[in-house]
């Protein structure tokens, strides 16, 4: 399945996308998409610690390390 794609036109610091393609060595286009999937991902990881404390989980680490893998 194809992603659909939005052209846009945008007014960023030059010296901002420069860098962000020097040190990650992609072009243009593929240091903006990894910036924005960085900034989705910081989201939810932000989301995901909310939860601390709010899920209960009982589970007995032994009997689980001596379950049988295969």
């Amino acid at each position: 399945m194809k992603t659909k794609l939005k052209k846009i036109s945008t007014n960023i610091p030059e010296s901002l996308l420069k860098k962000a393609c020097s040190i990650s060595e992609l072009n243009q286009t593929d240091a903006l998409i990894a910036g924005l999937k960085e900034l989705i991902a910081q989201h939810e990881r932000s989301e995901i610690i909310k939860l601390k404390g709010k899920i209960k989980i009982n589970l007995d680490l032994d009997q689980t390390r001596q379950r049988i893998r295969l």
